[in-house]
C-alpha cells in the first residue's frame, strides 16, 4: 500500500489537484478502468480500500460501485517516477464498465488475459453437472484419472517436440496446459500459486 513517504512525494500541484489513476486487475493485469483522483478521494479509498474517485461532471467524492455494487476492492496503491500517477491493483467484484464488460477498454486485453479466464471458467464447472461438459465430466472421475491425463498429454507434449513437428506441438501443449490447469483447480490451487513460487525460486 502506499508509504506516508510516498504520500508526502504525490504531486498535486503539477495535476492541478486531480490525479490520473490507472485501475489495473491485480491478478490477470487487465487494465480496467482510468479514473481521477483528489486529497479526499485518496484518503478515502486508503481507509474504506474501495476505490473511490473525484467525479469531474457531478463535482464529488464517488465510490466505483456505490449503487451497483460493483466495488473495487485496493490491493495495492503505486505512484510513477514522477509521482503525478497513480497505480492502483485491485480485486473486483462483477464487471467494472457501465456496459457491463470488465474492463472499460473492450476487447483491447492482452492475450494472456485468457488464461485467467479460462481458469475461471474452470472454476465455475468444478462443481456442475458432469454432463453439461467436458470439464465437468473431468473433474466427476476424480483426481486420479485427472492426474493420469496431464501424464499423458506431458508425454504427448515431450513426442511432439522429439519429431520437430510444431502444429501437433502446439496441440498437445494445449492440451498439457488445459489438463493442469484442472488438476490445479482439483486441487484448490490455481496459477498465482504457481507463478509465486517460481518467483522465489527466481530470487
Amino acid at each position: 500500500m502506499l508509504t506516508e513517504q510516498q504520500r508526502a512525494q504525490l504531486d498535486w500541484e503539477k495535476t492541478d489537484g486531480l490525479m490520473p489513476v490507472v485501475v489495473q486487475h491485480a491478478v490477470s493485469g487487465e487494465v480496467l478502468m482510468l479514473g481521477y483522483m483528489n486529497q479526499d478521494a485518496l484518503d478515502t479509498t486508503l481507509k474504506s480500500k474501495k476505490v473511490t474517485f473525484f467525479s469531474r461532471t457531478k463535482q464529488r467524492l464517488w465510490t466505483k460501485g456505490e449503487s451497483s455494487g460493483h466495488f473495487l476492492n485496493v490491493v495495492s496503491v503505486t505512484p510513477d517516477c514522477d509521482h503525478d500517477t497513480l497505480l492502483v491493483l485491485v480485486k473486483p467484484v462483477g464487471p467494472t464498465c457501465h456496459l457491463g464488460t470488465s474492463s472499460c477498454f473492450g476487447d483491447a486485453s492482452h492475450q494472456w488475459l485468457f488464461l485467467y479466464q479460462l481458469e475461471q471458467l474452470l472454476a465455475e464447472r468444478k462443481n456442475a453437472d458432469p454432463e453439461s461438459s467436458y470439464t465437468a465430466k473431468l473433474y466427476a472421475s476424480g483426481t486420479k484419472r485427472i492426474a493420469q491425463k496431464v501424464g499423458e498429454e506431458g508425454v504427448e507434449t515431450a513426442l511432439a517436440a522429439t519429431v520437430n513437428d510444431r502444429e501437433e506441438l502446439t496441440n498437445e501443449a494445449s492440451d498439457l496446459m488445459y489438463h493442469l490447469m484442472v488438476l490445479l483447480q482439483d486441487q484448490d490451487l490455481d496459477l498465482t500459486a504457481v507463478i509465486d513460487n517460481l518467483r522465489k525460486r527466481h530470487k
